[in-house]
């Protein structure tokens, strides 16, 4: 018997100036279904999910919810209809309890209609705890949550708002595999009781493990579908981008030289006084990619500030090519021949509003040959983004393009062409790939290896556990601060480093 259409998009058109973002976009989603949405950057897929949720609204087409024709014109009007989202970045907020935030906009209010009726809306989120599986203590405060426990906060708010549509962004970027299972049940327990959720994701083997129907977008247009029992990771990546991909870049073993990262005993704070580093020591030696896995907020952000100049330490060194760089600005490290490419590249790496050309050179813009004293030499400048351009397949219409309009995996890719197309010592690549689909995948880690194998020194500091034991040779596992283990990445296992991320002890793994 085919199943009920809870959601369907038809012939939806949105246009943006100079951009068609959907162009007559048709689907469906079924009752008790897992549909995985794939697709590259710029492919459209937020597009029609904001359509969808009511952020957006369609130029041209219609949204039905059980078969009726529905206007979403916000947020609100799709929670009404049913429909709630889980956002890749958690829309929470920290000091409140779980209750206060699963509440928040939805608030029960006592008889007299004067305060908050919180008991009742507490006793309704363990009510909808137990009954899903989803683990949560209605007391505790959201910042002393882990991420996975915060992503159940997010799911249950859906829920407290009686969604029958989940649409999950990409639920498990910053997940350990443990959590991704965890996930993965509460998905499959969901759908069993009759929900119906929209996973949109770029890890194809997550695809391929909990969906009941693939549909596969490019260039604002659905170019097709399928099943997963019939699909590989390749026959999908190759649908989303049009041609054949590599999943695994090759690369020979490392052979490694002289240290030319060494840190010793660093300590340092976060943004709100406490310790982020504590004590931790580690090197990187030529010719290696040394990877540091974690859950995210054990203190990689604010480790990767430090070895950049972006966050001074409290203690400890920081040595490159045997230069104390401990309290440098960012400006020094870039002059020892050190390449960042940082964990948000619109904070850290580009200036959105300003050309492609201007943004390919943003460490180098003071000195010849694109400057001479205070005059820029303008020719030079645009030589050199040319150049990068082509090396690094960055899709523009030409170099004065500005990089904010520029679709996420291009954005990255200017990115990557700055920090490489220059000679480099040490290399720190932050989530190098975070948010980019499968093509951009590709490209980034091929010049990774690339210049591992020229002999820079690289540390990868990703929370992508594939990403880490694909790229590096040696795994540094990081646990609130600390360098809680070491693994050979010959060696390595999911379960293995996922044990360490939750910070069970190595002589327990």
């Amino acid at each position: 018997m085919e199943q009920e259409i809870v959601l369907e998009t038809r012939n939806v058109t949105k246009r943006f100036p100079g951009v068609v973002a959907n162009d007559q976009v048709s689907l469906t989603l079924r009752k008790g279904e897992i549909l995985a949405l794939l697709g590259e950057n710029g492919a459209g897929k937020s597009t029609l999910m904001n359509i969808i949720y009511g952020l957006y609204h369609q130029d041209e087409g219609e949204v039905l919810l059980n078969g009726k024709p529905v206007r979403l014109d916000s947020p609100r009007d799709a929670i009404d209809h049913g429909v709630g989202m889980v956002h890749q970045h958690f829309q929470l907020v920290e000091p409140m309890t779980v209750t206060e935030n699963i509440m928040l906009g939805a608030e029960m209010m006592s008889r007299e209609g004067v305060l908050l009726d919180d008991q009742t809306a507490r006793k309704r989120v363990m009510e909808l705890s137990r009954q899903h599986g989803l683990h949560v203590d209605p007391d505790e405060v959201i910042e002393k949550l882990p991420v996975g426990v915060q992503q159940r906060v997010e799911i249950l708010k859906a829920l407290y708002r009686d969604a029958n549509i989940l649409i999950l962004d990409e639920p498990t970027a910053v997940l350990t595999p443990q959590e991704i299972e965890d996930l993965f049940r509460v998905m499959r327990d969901l759908v069993a009781r009759g929900h119906s959720i929209i996973f949109i994701t770029h890890k194809l083997k997550e695809v391929l493990t909990v969906a009941h129907r693939v549909v596969v977008m490019r260039q604002g247009k659905v170019v097709g579908s399928a099943l997963p029992e019939d699909s590989t990771q390749a026959s999908l990546a190759s649908l989303m981008v049009g041609r054949e991909v590599i999943l695994q870049v090759p690369k020979e073993p490392a052979e490694p030289h002289q240290k030319v990262l060494e840190v010793n005993r660093l300590h340092v704070l976060d943004d709100r006084g406490r310790d982020a580093v504590n004590g931790l020591s580690m090197h990187v030696r030529a010719g290696e990619i040394v990877g540091v896995a974690g859950v995210q907020g054990n203190g990689q952000t604010e480790l990767v500030e430090a070895l950049t100049g972006l966050r001074q330490p409290e203690a400890g060194t920081i040595a490159i090519g045997g230069t104390d760089l401990s309290l440098a600005r960012p400006r020094h490290f870039t002059e020892r021949g050190s390449g960042h490419i940082p964990e948000n590249r619109h904070k850290h790496g580009m200036v959105s509003v300003d050309p492609i050309s201007e943004n390919l050179v943003l460490n180098q813009y003071y000195k010849p040959p694109y400057a001479r004293g205070f005059i820029r030499d303008y020719k030079a400048i645009a030589e050199k983004a040319a150049h990068l351009i082509q090396a690094f397949d960055v899709r523009t219409p030409d170099i004065h393009t500005a990089g904010g309009s520029l679709s996420g995996g291009n954005q990255q890719k200017m990115v990557v062409a700055r920090e490489l197309g220059r000679e480099l010592k040490f290399l720190l690549a932050a989530q190098p790939t975070r948010g980019v689909d499968v093509g951009s995948i590709e490209f980034i880690h091929s010049q990774i290896v690339a210049q591992r194998d020229q002999g820079v020194a690289v540390l990868l500091v990703s929370a992508e556990l594939d990403e880490i034991m694909a790229l590096s040779d040696r795994i540094l596992v990081m646990y609130k601060g600390e360098i809680i283990g070491e693994v050979d990445a010959a060696v390595a296992t999911r379960e293995q480093l996922g044990l360490l991320m939750a910070g069970v002890h190595p002589e327990l793994v």
